[in-house]
């Protein structure tokens, strides 16, 4: 052993005193110091760096014992050696740990939520994710610095909801974990993706299968059903509309005056729940349905303003409240509209299958992969628009 280290005992240590003196230093060797005074004892390294004098506190004794102040004595020899100063070193990394500690799950959730989230979503859906990490994550995960969150942490949590019997709920909030983690990683708080880590280790979800008339006899008595609807012209007007556009519920009721030119005969909305600009030709028959509501709604920005304020669009259930009103609960929903045009579009109309996914709405990709841009096909898209609406008509007309 080097005689000019390790020179104190445990036993010294802790006798030790000033001995009258205001304060008494007890050298160890290789820098290593115990400054003793009245009251305290602590643990200074002594050393040069780049020619001055420099002074780390390794910690007070007894709290931080002999052993425990030579190993952080060895420690900080160790990045002298690599040139690094000990004080700025510690610096850094107390810095780091602040940073850590302030990058918690929640404060990078929300910042994702406010800075994507909200602008990718439908209104009614980015509220509703919001809600679903205050009540689920946060009181979990939410003050975790982001970096020390595990695969088990995340799993743990989305266990409490399966075992609730919530299994879709825990598939939606792990894909919300998942896109909080990738967030993060872009902005240079998190290595990885965690939720990749938990593939197949929650219980499937259901598949949820929105009621639909398929059969064209079947459709045909649904819309003469439709058109003798005795409620409010909104409502009309969105139940002779929602089996012509065939979009989900949420972008239909969300629809603006503002949005539609009359001259291309086009309604344009900005997003939709794929985050991409949504594109609907107008039929012959939609013009005619949206000018006989334009003098009742025009005051309104929506098309399908609220009952109770034309500020507000009407309500995300207002046709299958309809048609459950109808006598067609369990048989059609607003929904189930995508269905019908999706399989008598391709079955009895013989469009390509590309053609109809992406006036739905939905990301149809090349054979590289990539996704098509939302103007792709738009004529093609207007011939089959107007060919289906006056389909539908055809179906209405015909007397059984």
């Amino acid at each position: 052993m080097n005689k000019g280290i390790h020179k104190l005992t445990d036993k010294e240590a802790r006798n030790a005193t000033t001995e009258g003196a205001r304060q008494r230093k007890l050298a160890d060797g290789g820098g290593l110091t115990l400054v003793v005074r009245p009251t305290s004892k602590a643990w200074w390294l002594r050393y040069r760096f780049h020619g001055k004098e420099r002074t780390l506190t390794l910690g007070s004794y007894p709290r931080t014992s002999l052993k425990e102040a030579r190993a952080a004595r060895d420690e900080a020899l160790k990045l002298l050696d690599q040139g690094i100063d000990p004080v700025d070193y510690r610096r850094m990394e107390q810095r780091r740990r602040q940073t850590e500690t302030a990058d918690t799950f929640q404060s990078i959730a929300l910042e994702w939520y406010e800075t994507i989230h909200k602008h990718e979503v439908g209104a009614t859906t980015h509220p509703k994710n919001l809600r679903r990490m205050e009540m689920h994550l946060f009181p979990y995960i939410g003050r975790m610095p982001i970096r020390d969150i595990t695969p088990p942490d995340a799993l743990s949590t989305l266990r409490r909801i399966e075992q609730k019997g919530h299994v879709d709920n825990a598939h939606r909030l792990k894909t919300i974990i998942g896109q909080v983690f990738r967030y993060a990683v872009g902005i240079g708080k998190a290595e990885r993706d965690i939720t990749v880590d938990l593939r197949g280790l929650l219980r499937s979800p259901s598949v949820k299968h929105y009621a639909a008339i398929t059969d064209p006899e079947q459709l045909g008595d649904l819309l003469r059903v439709l058109w003798g609807y005795e409620g409010t012209p909104t409502v009309s007007a969105a139940l002779k509309l929602a089996p012509l556009f065939f979009l989900r519920p949420g972008d239909l009721r969300q629809m603006q005056w503002d949005q539609i030119d009359w001259q291309k005969a086009q309604w344009s909305a900005q997003r939709t729940k794929n985050s991409d600009p949504l594109i609907v030709p107008l039929a012959d028959q939609a013009i005619e349905i949206l000018r006989e509501l334009e003098p009742i709604n025009g005051r309104s920005p929506y098309v399908f303003p609220s009952a109770r304020s034309r500020a507000r669009p009407m309500s995300e259930n207002a046709v299958t409240a309809a048609l459950i009103n109808l006598g067609y609960k369990d048989t059609m929903t607003g929904h189930g509209f995508r269905a019908t045009a999706r399989t008598l579009l391709e079955e009895e109309l013989r469009f390509p299958v590309a053609i109809i996914e992406m006036q739905m709405a939905h990301r149809v990709r090349d054979v590289h992969g990539r996704a098509y841009n939302r103007t792709q096909w738009l004529e093609e898209r207007r011939k089959m628009m107007q060919t289906w609406a006056d389909y539908l008509e055809g179906l209405r007309n015909v007397r059984s």
